[in-house]
């Protein structure tokens, strides 16, 4: 019998989306190096592509692939950060164009969930991940809060516990062009 980790892998593997709880609150997924998958994410979301979503990645070694350079500064913000923390690179590699801001930057986040981190290892590729809601409306706070569209609309909703996940989005920075941190939502 397949685990909820394997189902996941699977459908994600296939180009599909899903619903899966983070470290942060319950979102939508895909393989993030897959345009195609990341578009039906911004049509289930009714998204504007030029509204970038997050990426969630597994580990530093992970992070290292898919942006230029990771700075100092953020190396050290994230190694004593409390709350699942948000990082936005410059110039991101083997990202899809349809993934990144206007700008070309990329919101990347390692993610602190076990589910999370092994679903990402498994698959070998960074994870989508935004709020599980249409664009402009606000995100759901527990699973009950899901709006069944959202949960008709995906491939696979995760079985996990419905109480996994929290209710706060993650802390979101980005390195300024002098060098320092800039918290964009805290």
């Amino acid at each position: 019998m397949a685990t909820s980790l394997d189902k996941a892998l699977a459908i994600v593997q296939a180009g599909k989306t899903i619903v899966y709880p983070t470290d942060t609150i319950w979102g939508i997924g895909c393989d993030a190096t897959n345009a195609t998958a990341v578009a039906k994410i911004y049509a289930l979301k009714q998204r504007k592509e030029s509204k970038s979503l997050i990426v969630l990645v597994s580990s530093f070694q992970m992070l290292e692939k898919y942006v230029q350079e990771v700075p100092e500064v953020v190396k050290k913000a994230l190694e004593i950060a409390i709350k699942p923390t948000t990082v936005i690179y410059k110039d991101p590699i083997g990202i899809p164009a349809n993934l990144l801001a206007e700008d070309g930057s990329i919101a990347i986040r390692i993610v602190q969930d076990s589910f999370c981190e092994q679903l990402i290892e498994k698959l070998g590729a960074p994870l989508v991940s935004t709020s599980a809601n249409r664009s402009g409306v606000a995100s759901p706070k527990s699973f009950s809060e899901i709006n069944s569209t959202i949960l008709e609309s995906v491939d696979y909703v995760v079985n996990l516990s419905p109480e996994k996940g929290s209710a706060t989005a993650s802390r979101i920075l980005r390195v300024s062009s002098e060098g320092t941190i800039v918290v964009i939502r805290d």
